[in-house]
């Protein structure tokens, strides 16, 4: 039996500067050996719908959600079974599968070996699910990546679930209130074993529990490796385990500041961003380690004016953060925030991911304190100016995090390059790989989705 993993791309063209996609690993490690495997990832290559194979297996997110309906429809139309899992598919299964022979609900783990064998006999069904599957003795299979042009960075998941639950994130809506980690010395085991210098830990959030992050980053220090992760705000507050995640390795956090305004904060359930110190004194803790910052901002709440966004590139220029996102923030089905958008009647289109109209960077909500044209003009032009060779220049030139050392240097220099060119490439473009038969023919199945 021969499986092909596709994970699919959210528009039309290569990306380029793609990092592995680690759920296709966990498959392959849980897929029997004497299956064959192969991986086509759209965003850096072209699928080769005419290859024979006995089940394509698609990893399906909210944005990449049409591109995988038209992928569906070219193997629907060569006779082969598709899957679909992913947090798109686990929320909306009903309009998945109007495309995929079957659908995985949740995590794979549990599930996966029951998946292969039924289909080996002919036998899928409709929806498999498992809720909770413990992580220990998870098995990852990275020759899957082989021959595949990846950035250099390999990412690794130490636990799952996140103990907040904001407005906007539909991780809360996947797991609900479970949290799960693995062995830590499972994780530092497989670190040891693909080598790589550079690691990516993608956790919702690494610090659910502060003693056993301190214990992970102690394993980690003998590694000397270098590492970057998603963290919230109170984590600057605890100046030993920033101490411990310098030490460690961490060159660089993703910081989720969202807005200034505090009855935005109130309305995302993210208030307790203010509840241990100002912005600017959680940034000066994590430099002073020399870790690097990338600031994430979130615009369209109802307190939000035209003023929000200059607001916050003047302080991600001021703080000279390593990169921001200055994002209209994005009604994902699930999350509370669209279920109050679509209950108020301010979404433009209720499934807007699968609507010819949408183009990426656009807001797709009515937003109180300004127009939908409006908040996307506002977010793509504080892209443009906060990636000018200028603010890359100053920015550059924080001593105590950006340069702190020639490694930081390099990887400011790379990131900013990168960032600079995806603004460009993706700001304007629908979803979907491309607007011929499969389009249309995706448009048609979902109209009364649509219309």
């Amino acid at each position: 039996m021969k499986i092909t993993f596709i994970y699919p791309n959210m528009m039309p063209g290569k990306l380029g500067d793609i990092i592995e996609p680690l759920v296709f690993a966990l498959l392959s490690g849980m897929t029997p050996t004497d299956t064959e495997q192969v991986l086509y990832d759209q965003r850096i290559e072209t699928i080769p719908f005419d290859e024979p194979t006995n089940l394509a297996v698609l990893s399906v997110n909210t944005f990449n959600a049409k591109s995988a309906y038209q992928i569906a429809l070219q193997y629907q139309r060569r006779g082969v079974p598709v899957i679909m899992g992913g947090h798109h598919p686990t929320l909306l299964p009903e309009e998945s599968l109007h495309f995929a022979t079957s659908i995985v609900r949740g995590d794979a783990e549990g599930v996966w070996p029951e998946v292969v064998e039924d289909a080996k006999q002919g036998r899928l069904r409709k929806i498999y699910e498992m809720r909770s599957p413990s992580l220990k003795g998870m098995k990852v299979n990275r020759s899957i990546f082989k021959g595949k042009r990846y950035t250099p960075v390999s990412l690794v998941q130490f636990s799952r679930g996140c103990r907040f639950n904001c407005d906007f994130c539909s991780i809360h809506a996947f797991y609900g209130d479970d949290i799960r980690q693995r062995p830590i010395g499972e994780l530092v085991e497989e670190i040891k074993q693909f080598g790589r210098k550079n690691v990516f830990i993608i956790d919702d959030n690494l610090f659910n529990d502060i003693d056993t992050a301190k214990e992970l980053f102690k394993a980690l220090k003998p590694l000397h490796i270098r590492w970057g992760c998603q963290a919230s705000l109170e984590v600057g507050a605890n100046h030993d385990l920033v101490r411990l995640m310098a030490e460690s390795g961490c060159v660089s956090v993703l910081l989720g500041f969202e807005s200034f305004i505090e009855n935005n904060l109130r309305q995302m359930k993210k208030y307790w961003n203010l509840a241990y110190g100002t912005y600017e004194e959680h940034i000066r803790v994590f430099t002073d380690y020399g870790i690097m910052i990338h600031g994430s901002f979130i615009f369209g709440y109802d307190h939000d004016s035209t003023d929000s966004v200059p607001l916050a590139l003047d302080f991600a220029i001021r703080q000279k953060l390593l990169t921001a996102r200055f994002n209209p923030a994005t009604p994902l089905p699930g999350t509370p925030l669209y279920e109050r958008l679509r209950q108020e009647k301010r979404l433009i289109h209720d499934h807007w991911w699968i609507h010819p109209d949408f183009r990426y960077g656009q807001s797709w909500f009515h937003p109180k304190g300004m127009t939908a044209e409006q908040l996307a003009e506002a977010c793509y032009w504080a892209r443009t100016q906060f990636n000018k060779y200028g603010s890359i220049l100053r920015r550059g030139l924080n001593f105590r995090s950006n340069s702190h050392t020639f490694r930081n240097i390099c990887v400011f220099l790379a990131v900013n390059w990168i960032t600079k060119h995806q603004v460009e490439r993706k700001f304007g473009k629908p979803l979907g790989y491309g607007n011929g038969l499969e389009a249309s023919a995706v448009e048609s199945i979902l109209g009364k989705y649509i219309h």
